[in-house]
């Protein structure tokens, strides 16, 4: 780590990745003024295939928010009318049936609108994101939100499950998308996988257009200060030491076993703008060791995740099992060090919105942000370009969100995606929070819809993202080969280029990544 960050503010390296990222750019733009007619000539001959009929994956979505508001309203409302007096919540050693919880908040179904569940982000949670992770609670109520949206409470999960039951089903009905849907597993306990796995199971929560991702939210510190846990190793032992159970005596976790075939790997969440009192290094404790009750910084989880699933997943290659990849969050805010951490140890990240900072006067002289030369003191030093350059030749996958960063930490007309994809960088379009965030039934859509309007893409342009999509998901390659028409294996082509995916021709399906990215689907 010490080395790429001495790489990235190296003057000389600025300015060689500063000019060849412009120069992808200007090529990607002299390749649409040459080409474009004669894409859109192309796209027009091919058969049955368009926009709405391939296929698009949502790379970066919440289980606990995958539904929209009103799905979320009209769900409630059923519920109070078919088990209000099925108990669904002990208080103080209590039962308490769905009706007597509604109750001591004086509301009927009747009452109930999208305003008073209040689950939509607004004006005031940019910047704010305590008050967005409030917004988890339908009506300001934290007992509905274990309720409606938690997979262990007093009915088993079972609302959530059925409530992601007919995500699931319109996923299937609209046949073309897809999701990698993110559940949560805290470390607090050894059995917390068990119970994930039992509830998956036992719901029957399955879907072909449906994958998992495992999210591990970044809580040690809240944790250590009840009292929870001891040392961060306790943390990480409730987290790996039941996956190498399952993999070892599979038939002793079966539940657990049939759960994980469907896992693609793991995700570390929480707000980075939070400050960190620590500096990773080869001075800092063990985990053993972390007893403090400040929190690791994102390096320290990162580095300590990915270390254990790397003995993980040898262990499971040697089984015969699939293995997992990282996918964390990374870039959304916070210090630059998190998205050098991210390229060190992730497959794909999810944002990145802080590898756009690579403009202004970074010439030759790497100079400042504003251009002026001397710097004027209202001039802040740019961001290295090095870091975006890294990303562009490694092809890490970025799943931008650009409505959720709209309401969280950078408006829309600022979101650096349209200029990711013309240097080509992998990126694609994700949800993030559809709770939160959409109005309508299907949310991936509606990004695809919004961006193509703010920025207007192209056809070609969109294909692109829904191929990236495909690339970037966890289905397994016999899956994704036919909608990609490229193996995930093979290299890839740079900037300039990326739109000749669809006017290339004569390749055979999963041979060549010079064919046609709109043949998405058998």
């Amino acid at each position: 780590m010490n080395f790429l960050m001495a790489l990235i503010i190296n003057g000389p390296i600025k300015s060689f990745c500063y000019r060849r990222l412009q120069y992808l750019s200007s090529k990607f733009q002299m390749h649409v003024l040459l080409n474009e007619m004669k894409e859109l000539a192309a796209q027009k001959k091919v058969p049955h295939r368009d926009f709405y009929n391939i296929r698009k994956v949502d790379t970066h979505i919440h289980a606990s928010s995958c539904m929209n508001q009103k799905h979320l309203l009209r769900f409630i409302k059923r519920a109070m009318k078919k088990h209000l007096d099925e108990i669904v919540h002990v208080e103080k050693g209590k039962e308490q049936t769905l009706k007597e919880v509604f109750e001591t908040m004086n509301l009927t179904a009747y009452d109930l609108s999208v305003d008073t569940l209040d689950v939509h982000a607004d004006r005031n949670t940019f910047h704010r994101f305590d008050k967005f992770n409030a917004k988890y609670n339908p009506i300001g109520e934290s007992i509905l939100r274990e309720i409606f949206i938690k997979t262990d409470n007093r009915v088993s999960g079972k609302y959530f499950a059925h409530i992601i039951k007919e995500v699931m089903s319109d996923l299937e009905e609209s046949k073309y998308q897809n999701a990698e849907l993110r559940l949560s597993i805290y470390g607090r306990s050894r059995d917390e996988w068990d119970k994930l796995a039992r509830w998956a199971v036992n719901h029957r929560v399955h879907s072909n257009n449906v994958r998992w991702l495992v999210q591990v939210p970044r809580l040690f510190d809240v944790y250590r200060t009840k009292k929870q846990l001891a040392n961060f190793q306790e943390m990480l032992e409730n987290i790996f030491l039941p996956l190498y159970e399952a993999t070892v005596h599979p038939a002793q976790h079966p539940e657990l076993h049939l759960f994980l075939e469907h896992v693609d790997g793991f995700d570390s969440v929480d707000d980075e703008s939070k400050p960190e009192h620590h500096i990773f290094n080869l001075d800092s404790p063990l985990p053993g060791n972390w007893v403090e009750e400040d929190n690791p910084p994102y390096s320290y989880y990162l580095y300590y995740m990915y270390a254990n699933m790397t003995v993980l997943n040898h262990l499971r290659r040697k089984r015969g099992f699939h293995t997992f990849v990282l996918r964390p969050h990374c870039g959304e805010a916070g210090p630059i060090h998190h998205l050098v951490s991210g390229f060190m140890v992730s497959e794909n990240i999810s944002h990145g919105l802080l590898l756009r900072k690579v403009s202004g006067g970074g010439g030759a002289r790497g100079g400042w942000v504003c251009g002026w030369d001397p710097p004027s003191p209202r001039c802040r030093p740019p961001q290295a370009p090095v870091l975006q350059y890294l990303y562009y030749l490694a092809q890490i996958g970025i799943a931008m969100s650009p409505l959720s960063n709209n309401s969280l930490f950078l408006s829309y007309h600022r979101n650096p995606l349209p200029e990711y994809l013309s240097r080509g960088l992998m990126v694609s379009l994700s949800t993030d929070d559809p709770l939160q965030f959409h109005f309508t039934k299907e949310p991936l859509m509606e990004e695809y819809s919004i961006a193509t309007q703010v920025w207007k893409l192209s056809s070609c342009d969109m294909c692109e993202l829904a191929r990236n999509s495909v690339l970037m998901s966890g289905f397994s390659h016999k899956v994704t080969c036919p909608y990609s028409h490229r193996d995930p294996r093979a290299p890839t082509v740079g900037a300039g280029s990326t739109q000749a995916y669809k006017a290339a021709v004569g390749a055979s399906p999963c041979s060549s990544p010079q064919v046609k990215s709109y043949w998405l689907g058998p």
